[in-house]
């Protein structure tokens, strides 16, 4: 379920600390508004506002459905709660609700690439908040009620529907029992039952209880075969007591059991949507042959899946939980919704939308799962089976099949107002709206969790480096080394932990090991610069007094497996101390990679960092490493060799290099796409690269090769402080071993990041 703040913090763990300075830093909160048009000059004034604005106005006036021409409408979900249901928080208001609305518009973005605004409305009156809602409503093209408490949900949900004529969607009702209805269309197939002979028991008939009570009868389900329990028992026919509400009564059947435990004998379904630990070993042992258990009580389940399969190793176990085979995570089902929804303008989301987008979750799940998704999940087996009965939340291509499914349902059953034609091209359209910069980051990752790495840290005694350190052992990704004087680093871990012990976690310095190691790195130190003006003591005090260089020296004797480095010195300095130690590849140039992240594409820069001023073999060099790191993250990579002018429009000294840069590739007959000389606006802008039909570049770059470190630098740093953008990196490449060095000032995720760089290359 998507409720799963409290499973976070155990599945990839963080401090009240760190999740309260997320959310602070830069600009406080998760979303922001950006302008999507121009802005500079007075012309632009006019267009966007006045007199510009009063054309549009007028037309949606003739005629209201050009406002989904004119306006953001077409792609704007509000995200909307009173705070009455606040995750497992209980009734929090609507202010303390925000954090979670949010997120919410973070999800819709990032998987959906939907604009969400969150609305908090501060009152618990059901009407009050109906009005309000429903007088906003021409605000947005669908609504997204959130953490609204039961059955106040019910009521809310059912008059904007009534009273609306856009998409109200309660995420916390329909996108959990989609996910489920999923997984027990699978669960059935694989244990060869029919889904509408189930026998199934449902403890927990609350919003989403009663909303997947509702769709599973709705797809077939037989109403006797199933039991609702509440904390009272079974919801049974002439039950009276005061727990008991109309929406609970609509599920009570003719029996004469009356606890979770009778009810549970023979089922051969359970779904859990309650509260931890409710099954017992009785229980389990008392079910059908073959038993399905969606568990999904968050952050612990009904019962422990390691438990239940010791008790029912026949079982199919689901949870809530990403540390477990089969999440029912509604992430994979909402976003998507939404898309689909908007992309026809429907003017509701029907229940043959719902069970559209069940369907389509069911059968992805029964595909082979390409090797990218399968690599963001190194150590589960992605095959369909008991233990993948629904898809990872991660598979990109969720986006090209629920939305596909439910805008083709939405035409079907009549409450779509516009047409697609071709939806093999609005599958392709949805596919690139997504950002694969996230997939690729979880991809590293994973991999490093997989295959755990000894980090040093050369700067051991920094606040953000502990809190590094501290976040890479608690999340499985190996042990950090901090190179440090233990006194210091500890005082500064009780600091920030409370806590006195330092498991996991290995402190080193010239002090604290063994003389004999002391000479070996001595020794190899001076073997590689004896030739280079350094004397024996020199390379003893640099061994015993400069941490960069001691730490590299752990690294060349195979004392750890990568190397973090820079926070407290300049780039180059500290470069310049590991390549004391650690040469370049044989080969290969040094050079540093620059991830601008944006809201549309993510762009590439090399070099970053290290070549003042490279030659035209050095350009080819670069462009090939570089080529390399990005198909590595997943992409296809397309260079583009930049330069102020474009295919030889000027002559100058200074476009030569680059020219016998390009001419250096096509000699190499490498495999990937590039061009130039070309400049950046040519290079990424796809109208100004059809000027150029001669032009080798099937689609705008996504690496910019620089002619030199000035132009690399200034451009990475000048768009990384632009709204709206991100810079990840430099990443370093090309040396002998794995280093990472990070800029000062450094956020912790920044060195994290590093290190998952640095880990993924050992």
């Amino acid at each position: 379920m998507h409720k799963d703040q409290s499973n976070i913090k155990k599945s990839t763990k963080v401090t009240d600390e760190e999740a309260l300075s997320y959310h602070k830093n830069g600009s406080p909160g998760k979303i922001s508004i950006l302008p999507t048009k121009p802005l500079v000059t007075q012309r632009d004034l006019s267009l966007a506002y006045s007199p510009g604005v009063a054309a549009p106005c007028i037309a949606i006036k003739n005629n209201p459905a050009t406002a989904y021409d004119y306006t953001s409408k077409g792609n704007m979900v509000a995200v909307i709660s009173n705070g009455t249901a606040v995750l497992g928080l209980g009734n929090l208001g609507s202010l303390a609700a925000k954090p979670v609305m949010e997120g919410k518009c973070v999800l819709l973005k990032r998987f959906a690439a939907i604009d969400a605004i969150d609305v908090e409305v501060d009152t618990e009156n059901v009407e009050e908040f109906i009005n309000c809602v429903r007088f906003l409503g021409n605000s947005w093209g669908g609504i997204n009620l959130e953490d609204i408490k039961s059955p106040d949900c019910f009521i809310i949900e059912t008059e904007l529907k009534k009273r609306m004529n856009i998409p109200v969607f309660h995420d916390d009702q329909h996108g959990t029992s989609i996910i489920i209805l999923a997984g027990l269309i699978n669960a059935a197939n694989i244990t060869q039952r029919k889904l509408e002979d189930l026998k199934i028991v449902l403890n927990g008939p609350g919003a989403a209880g009663i909303a997947c009570l509702n769709l599973l009868k709705l797809y077939g389900v037989r109403h006797e075969n199933i039991l609702a329990c509440d904390r009272e028992g079974v919801i049974y026919k002439g039950r009276t007591d005061s727990s008991m509400n109309q929406w609970k009564a609509e599920h009570a059947v003719d029996t004469s059991r009356r606890t979770l435990k009778e009810a549970l004998a023979g089922a051969d379904v359970f779904i859990g949507l309650s509260v931890k630990d409710v099954l017992d070993d009785e229980m389990l042992k008392s079910m059908a042959p073959n038993p399905v258990i969606f568990a999904l009580a968050n952050p612990d389940p009904e019962v422990n899946p390691d438990h239940a399969k010791r008790i029912r190793p026949d079982a199919i176990i689901a949870t809530g939980r990403s540390d477990y085979p089969n999440q029912v995570n509604n992430v994979m089902g909402f976003p998507y919704i939404f898309r689909g929804a908007l992309d026809v303008r429907a003017s509701e989301i029907n229940d043959k939308m719902k069970i559209a987008a069940a369907e389509s979750i069911a059968a992805l799940a029964r595909d082979p799962v390409p090797q990218d998704v399968a690599a963001l999940y190194s150590e589960t087996k992605l095959e369909y089976g008991p233990e993948y009965i629904i898809p990872v939340p991660f598979d990109r291509r969720l986006i090209g099949t629920v939305s596909v499914a439910v805008a083709r349902a939405a035409m079907e059953s009549g409450v779509a107002t516009i047409e697609i034609d071709n939806f093999e091209d609005y599958k392709k359209q949805l596919e690139a709206r997504l950002d694969p910069t996230y997939n690729s980051m979880t991809n590293i990752f994973n991999k490093v969790k997989a295959h755990p790495k000894r980090v040093i840290f050369s700067e051991g005694e920094e606040e953000a480096i502990i809190r590094a350190a501290l976040y890479w052992r608690d999340n499985g990704f190996g042990t950090p080394i901090l190179v440090g004087r233990e006194k210091n680093i500890m005082e500064m871990v009780y600091a920030i932990s409370k806590s006195e012990k330092l498991e996991g976690i290995e402190i080193w310095n010239a002090a604290n090991i063994s003389e004999t190691k002391i000479e070996k790195y001595i020794s190899y130190l001076y073997n590689k610069n004896f030739r280079k003006g350094y004397l024996y003591r020199d390379c003893v005090r640099l061994v015993k007094n400069a941490r960069n260089v001691f730490a590299s020296c752990m690294l060349a004797a195979g004392d750890g497996d990568a190397l973090v480095a820079g926070m407290t010195r300049g780039y180059h300095i500290t470069l310049n101390e590991i390549n004391k130690v650690i040469d370049v590849k044989e080969n290969a140039t040094a050079l540093g990679i620059s991830i601008i992240i944006s809201h549309s594409r993510n762009i590439f820069i090399a070099d970053s960092s290290i070549n003042e001023d490279p030659t035209a073999n050095e350009l080819a060099d670069i462009a090939c490493q570089a080529a390399e790191v990005v198909r590595a993250l997943g992409y296809e990579p397309r260079v583009a060799m930049t330069s102020f002018s474009n295919f030889g429009n000027m002559q100058s000294a200074k476009l030569d290099k680059i020219k016998e840069a390009i001419r250096e590739l096509d000699r190499r007959n490498v495999n990937f796409e590039y061009e130039g000389e070309m400049s950046p606006d040519v290079a990424l802008n796809e109208n100004l690269l059809k000027l150029y039909p001669f032009a080798r570049l099937k689609a705008p770059a996504n690496i910019l090769i620089m002619p030199d470190l000035n132009s690399a630098s200034i451009s990475s740093k000048l768009l990384d402080e632009m709204e709206g953008g991100i810079l990840v990196g430099p990443i370093l490449c090309g040396l002998e071993k794995p280093v990472q060095i990070v800029p000062m000032g450094s956020s912790v995720s920044d060195i994290v990041n590093s290190a998952a760089f640095a880990a993924a290359q050992s």
